[in-house]
């Protein structure tokens, strides 16, 4: 029955060099780093410039995708107007992107 299953056997003690350790553990961190941290942190950073910037006039699409045009602006807060005499009052950090001029009354 030892054909189908092969015997393993301890191995001897190997010390291998702290750096030979260490460097796969850099390599790892550097790599998500570049992939995953440093673009979010990118993506970040221009949402809340585009936040910043968000004025009276601008046609936005909010996260839950409401389209329509900022009648008002507060320090946290934006009015926005969906249809003709009706305003919602939205996070500003729920503003996904500021649309061209002139979708919102195309649609």
């Amino acid at each position: 029955m030892d054909f189908f299953i092969s015997n393993a056997y301890a191995q001897g003690a190997q010390q291998g060099s702290p750096l030979g350790m260490l460097l796969p553990m850099v390599v790892i961190f550097g790599a998500f780093y570049f992939l995953l941290i440093r673009p979010q942190q990118k993506k970040q950073k221009a949402h809340a410039a585009l936040v910043a910037a968000l004025s009276v006039g601008d046609e936005v699409m909010t996260a839950g995708g409401i389209l329509g045009k900022v009648t008002n602006v507060s320090e946290h807060y934006a009015a926005v107007e969906i249809a003709n005499g009706t305003t919602i009052k939205v996070q500003k950090s729920s503003v996904s992107q500021v649309v061209p001029k002139g979708t919102y009354d195309a649609a």
